[in-house]
């Protein structure tokens, strides 16, 4: 038990990319669908990101999809490398899909980000709501920093802006595109541009999971090896003071959003 706790906390102490070139990158931590929001978000800061496995049933997230069948079809890949040209992206999920509100709105989710956004802003708010398919053959995506979005704006270490959450509507796994994290590179001091995706490791889980990942960590969505879509729901959350990257006053008509 010592030698395994000694381990786990030398793990957390992410160093800089350059010290672990030769590392093992740790793999994603996983927790039950009954671990308590403290337990969840203790992790959540300690590693950057954590898995919540079957937080929600399978045919929630068939349902989901059903609801959202229509904009998918109708939506063209990414114009962009960073994008994914065999990409689709399918926003305003909360007007369009009333099955996609269980998730944005999932008890264990907002508890979790009261603790870690709430403790440090008087509101938090949701930042962006989107389908992602990743379509067969589509190649990794580049490593980066959500909080890059806030204009490189260079918020002070440990300070998290936002914190986001990918919900598996298919099953995530290596071959298919899992989304690739960095353990514990939101503690790095520097803000590296590039950074080798050899450091990364696969948020493997099962459908009806959820990765939540704080904004300065290191990720992507991964490569697309199969011959099948890899269907993720992506619902990110920020401070309330910040512009949210999808206008929900714009995406969200008043009548559902007083639901």
């Amino acid at each position: 038990m010592e030698a395994r706790d000694a381990s786990r906390q030398a793990r957390r102490r992410s160093p800089h990319p350059s010290d672990i070139i030769c590392a093992v990158p740790a793999e994603a931590r996983t927790v039950g669908a009954e671990t308590a929001p403290e337990d969840i978000a203790k992790v959540l800061r300690e590693d950057g990101c954590v898995i919540i496995a079957k937080l929600v049933p399978t045919e929630l997230m068939d349902q989901v999809t059903a609801e959202l069948e229509p904009y998918i079809a109708a939506t063209r890949g990414g114009d962009t490398g960073f994008m994914g040209h065999a990409t689709r992206r399918t926003g305003a999920l909360i007007a369009r899909s009333p099955s996609a509100r269980a998730l944005v709105a999932h008890a264990t989710i907002l508890k979790t980000l009261e603790l870690a956004l709430g403790d440090h802003g008087s509101t938090f708010q949701i930042d962006l709501t989107q389908l992602v398919d990743i379509g067969p053959g589509e190649p990794a995506q580049m490593i980066h920093r959500d909080q890059w979005s806030f204009d490189h704006f260079p918020f002070p270490r440990g300070f998290e802006a936002e914190i986001s959450t990918m919900w598996a509507m298919t099953d995530f796994t290596e071959e298919i595109g899992a989304t690739r994290v960095i353990v514990g590179s939101h503690a790095w001091e520097d803000d590296p541009a590039d950074v080798d995706p050899a450091l990364t490791t696969g948020a493997v889980m099962s459908k009806g999971s959820v990765l939540v990942y704080v904004g300065s960590i290191y990720h992507g969505g991964g490569a697309n090896a199969s011959g099948v879509h890899r269907i993720g729901v992506n619902v990110g959350y920020s401070l309330g003071w910040l512009r949210q990257e999808e206008n929900q006053y714009l995406a969200c008509p008043p009548e559902i959003a007083r639901t």
